[in-house]
């Protein structure tokens, strides 16, 4: 099973390549986004995986389809969602409105720190069929969308980050 590299490793501090074209929509690109599924899937409190982060410098990164998931009135899920594909993602906007939000990574295992962000950010990206779409989030999927573009330009948000504590040392209030 693939694990998830960690801060140290000097794949996480270049800047992804792009996917090529005529690679959209073929057999290593679904294969790649099956593996980081799994893989995401292993982690409890992870969203989002970037290639970089199982060890390929591409430009690809897959958000949760938990986060989608149509939940009943108890949490939950009644309506699976498949993880969303974000290839050659580009972020085309971002709100001039930002917070300080709390971030952690699966690559920087035991810490947590606050971020500024902005609170909405429009991503344009093929799918893992090679097909071309335009996102918007806000809140906590605009983070995400900052968050991994972060990653695929070899940037960890513990570069940005303030306040940054080891999660043994949070007390809770």
């Amino acid at each position: 099973m693939t694990d998830i590299i960690q801060k140290d490793n000097p794949v996480l501090r270049k800047r992804a390549a792009e996917i090529e074209t005529g690679e959209l929509g073929g057999e290593r690109i679904s294969a790649l986004a099956e593996q980081m599924s799994k893989v995401l899937a292993r982690e409890h409190h992870g969203v989002a995986l970037a290639a970089p982060q199982i060890g390929e410098s591409l430009r690809m990164f897959i958000v949760s389809g938990t986060l989608f998931a149509r939940r009943d009135n108890k949490g939950e899920i009644v309506e699976k969602h498949p993880d969303l594909v974000f290839i050659n993602p580009r972020l085309t906007n971002t709100s001039k409105e930002t917070a300080w939000v709390e971030e952690g990574c699966l690559s920087v295992e035991g810490l947590q720190g606050r971020v500024e962000r902005a609170l909405e950010a429009t991503l344009e990206a093929y799918d893992a069929t090679g097909k071309p779409f335009t996102l918007k989030g806000a809140g906590l999927l605009a983070q995400i969308f900052q968050h991994e573009i972060d990653h695929l330009n070899g940037v960890l948000y513990t570069d940005k980050a303030k306040d940054v504590y080891k999660l043994s040392e949070k007390t809770e209030t």
